[in-house]
């Protein structure tokens, strides 16, 4: 007699039925995340991302490809810089590190740089927290992490996340680093784009968190840390960039603590994804090689909250700004405005409450509506004389 299924297991074997048969689940990233972070009440992002699906093929079956993503050149552009950044054991990387963030401590000679190779992201992250209980019990020196593997659990499902590299300093303490292939001009960047490193930074912060608390709650006599005496990582991380126009590297320290609180909120109100899972009708699947009536059907199942911001971070936001637009939500005028505008939740109320047709007059959107429709109607008026 098989033994019976665990939550976790029957968890994935139904995310697995989502995708579609023999479909490979999209790993999760930090800019993933991010993303789904900033709009936590999108249960249809929250189960596709948890799913695994492959947004951007979804959204091409469904009719609105998207051009969300980087192009091909600025890929290859990034990677040739990243290795720029870390030749020769990482010496330029670890020097910026010391000049930005830790010039009390020696700098950095002769570095650990571990081999982090392993089989599977599991196995990735078993090794990366293996190297970095073994930097804390070497202090005094200096460990770069490249590409180092981490897990971080997003509404009960785990995500792993890689980011470009982690710096132990000779005290112990853990520092991100983000290397973008975005110029630095003149010391500064483009601040859209440092904000949307410092919320990706954030993940990770938050993820290897996770894994310092696991080390400061190990038995004395496993690890170099007491218990309860947890590695601290910092909340500045070392953003490194190319300097103006060249391909030299240059850095600055960015401190993300309000974007680690921010996430972290967020992340902490997302739907669980299995409570999404149960409420979808039996034989919901979300695989693009469905035909179009049955994929749209399965995608509408799944309530979406859109905003003019996921045209800039989910690859399904034209499908989801078309199903707005049909409605007549408000959503996809800015969440500025649908905050003004209180209950009023489609443009169709709000356009009757403006002309006196509907709303209660006590209700201070309804009257600010109405006060500029007033004030419209005479400006049109006065033109006309």
């Amino acid at each position: 007699m098989p033994p019976p299924r665990t939550r976790g297991t029957a968890l994935r074997h139904r995310l697995a039925e989502l995708r579609g048969p023999d479909v490979p689940a999209k790993a999760l990233d930090a800019r993933a995340l991010a993303a789904l972070a900033a709009n936590p009440g999108c249960a249809r992002r929250a189960i596709l991302d948890g799913a695994g699906v492959n947004k951007a093929a979804l959204a091409s079956a469904l009719g609105s490809p998207s051009t969300f993503g980087q192009s091909q050149f600025a890929l290859t552009r990034g990677n040739a810089f990243e290795a720029k950044v870390k030749a020769d054991g990482g010496a330029e990387l670890l020097r910026l590190v010391h000049e930005k963030l830790d010039r009390s401590a020696e700098p950095p000679a002769d570095a650990r740089v571990p081999d982090l190779t392993a089989t599977g992201p599991q196995g990735r992250t078993a090794r990366t927290a293996l190297e970095l209980r073994e930097a804390a019990a070497h202090p005094g020196a200096w460990t770069l992490l490249d590409h180092p593997m981490l897990a971080l659990d997003v509404a009960g499902s785990p995500a792993f996340l890689e980011p470009d590299a982690v710096v132990v300093h000779p005290d112990g303490s853990w520092t991100v680093v983000e290397i973008k292939s975005f110029p630095l001009l003149d010391g500064s960047a483009d601040p859209a784009k440092v904000g949307a490193a410092a919320r990706q930074a954030a993940v990770y912060v938050l993820a290897l968190e996770e894994v310092a608390a696991r080390l400061g709650a190990e038995p004395e006599g496993r690890g170099a840390q007491d218990r309860g005496a947890a590695p601290r990582v910092r909340h500045r991380i070392l953003l490194v960039c190319p300097r103006d126009f060249s391909n030299q590297p240059a850095a600055s320290a960015v401190d993300i603590r309000k974007q680690r609180a921010v996430t972290a909120r967020q992340l902490a109100r997302l739907t669980r994804i299995e409570d999404i899972a149960d409420a979808l009708p039996e034989g919901t699947c979300f695989s693009p090689e469905l035909p179009a009536e049955e994929l749209t059907a399965a995608v509408e199942s799944v309530p979406a909250t859109y905003a003019p911001e996921c045209l800039s971070a989910c690859e399904l936001a034209f499908h989801c700004r078309a199903r707005s637009r049909e409605t007549g939500a408000v959503t996809s005028l800015g969440r500025p405005v649908r905050a003004e505008l209180g209950g009023l939740t489609t443009v169709e109320d709000v356009l009757a409450a403006a002309r006196g047709e509907a709303g209660d007059p006590d209700d201070p959107a309804v009257a600010a509506l109405r006060r500029a429709a007033a004030l419209r109607a005479e400006a049109l008026e006065a033109a006309c004389r």
